[in-house]
């Protein structure tokens, strides 16, 4: 026996019901007692098994289903599923491999050696996190009703560590980052947050508006928020494409009307006096001191919302920003901020700071008249 030899056989029976153990490394299958000549053998055209990708074996002969796809991309890519430890119990029904074991050949007829993958494609055991579905893929993992189906997509995009050697190949493309985000749990497979997986499906369209859909349904279906969108596009360098900064453009109105409407919600549901709805705040000599989204005026207290998004050339916008809050609150006006994330995530507590705020104006010293316009 040699160091090549493969272990003593395990019992594969516990794994038969797992959808995701019908596909393998050849790692895995070594280990578990098949030989390099035996999944040849199986592999062979005609044969039960198939050679799916480099180093992944498929263990039955009809087509893959979606999900056999995304673990067989997995694998290719390094990231094993976490493996169910052997069991020595006696099977009362043969697993997929027990043929091979027992020596018995699957069809008759030569066989045709399948050529299997050098190390370099064979790839190591990696940390879950060292590979994650990205792009379309995980869009409709994740739920956009506006990505196709995992059938219909001729390609999955894996994420990996750049500095991997991992090339892309048959159903799968190789998407590379510098620094992987943390993988979201979905359906028990690693994806790619949906901010990251939206800018790496856009880094491959350039239909305007399948971009355009995609970005709004990420704000409207409650994916993500629109500067976290804008914040991923931006270090993707995609802004400067003309057809992504249109879809910006409109993703950026989307996100805000929605922020508008959870602001009423807010009032409304947690029975806050009524506002003036967005209004310019002007003093008595016309003096513009800036628009605000709600504004009580004796109390003296305004709301506005922060849709504020780190794109390239808004210096000067963050910087009227800023001038316009210290104005108002040099005339003693009580500016609230809230964003959007926070009205999704904790709605009660944002409209329990705008009662706190509403309620202690008596306590504060007046503050200058101002002259309260539609916006």
């Amino acid at each position: 026996m040699t160091h090549n030899t493969p272990l003593s056989p395990r019992p594969l029976s516990h794994l038969s019901e797992a959808p995701q153990r019908r596909v393998m490394s050849l790692r895995e299958l070594r280990e578990h007692g098949v030989s390099a000549a035996a999944v040849s053998e199986r592999c062979r055209p005609g044969g039960p098994w198939q050679l799916l990708l480099p180093g992944v074996c498929l263990l039955h002969a009809g087509p893959p289903t979606s999900d056999e796809r995304l673990h067989a991309v997995l694998l290719y890519a390094g990231a094993d599923s976490p493996r169910v430890p052997a069991q020595h119990v006696p099977s009362p029904s043969p697993s997929p491999l027990s043929a091979v074991r027992s020596g018995a050949s699957a069809a008759t007829g030569p066989a045709v050696v399948v050529p299997v993958p050098a190390t370099g494609h064979c790839a190591p055991a990696a940390p879950a996190e060292e590979a994650m579905i990205t792009g379309l893929a995980a869009l409709t993992l994740h739920g956009f009703t506006g990505a196709p189906s995992l059938r219909a997509l001729d390609r999955i995009d894996v994420l990996v560590p750049r500095g991997r050697r991992l090339r892309s190949t048959g159903c799968v493309h190789v998407v590379r980052a510098q620094q992987l985000p943390e993988p979201v749990e979905v359906t028990g497979l690693p994806v790619a947050p949906a901010t990251r997986a939206l800018a790496d499906a856009v880094a491959q369209m350039t239909d305007a508006g399948v971009v355009r859909r995609l970005l709004v349904e990420a704000v409207r279906g409650g994916h993500c928020e629109a500067t976290a969108v804008v914040r991923e596009l931006t270090q993707a360098r995609l802004l400067g494409r003309p057809h992504v900064v249109d879809a910006v453009d409109t993703l950026l109105a989307e996100g805000r009307a929605l922020a508008e409407g959870l602001l009423y919600d807010m009032v409304f549901r947690h029975r806050l006096p009524e506002p003036c709805w967005n209004v310019d705040l002007r003093l008595p000599g016309g003096t513009h001191l800036g628009g605000v989204d709600a504004y009580w005026p004796e109390q003296a207290v305004a709301v506005e919302l922060d849709t504020r998004v780190p794109r390239q050339g808004e210096d000067a916008r963050w910087c009227e920003y800023a001038r316009k809050r210290e104005a108002l609150e040099g005339l003693g006006i009580t500016v609230v901020h809230v964003t959007p994330a926070k009205l999704r995530v904790s709605l009660e507590q944002q409209a329990a700071i705008v009662r706190t705020a509403l309620m202690t104006a008596v306590e504060r010293e007046p503050a200058e008249y101002v002259t309260v316009l539609p916006r």
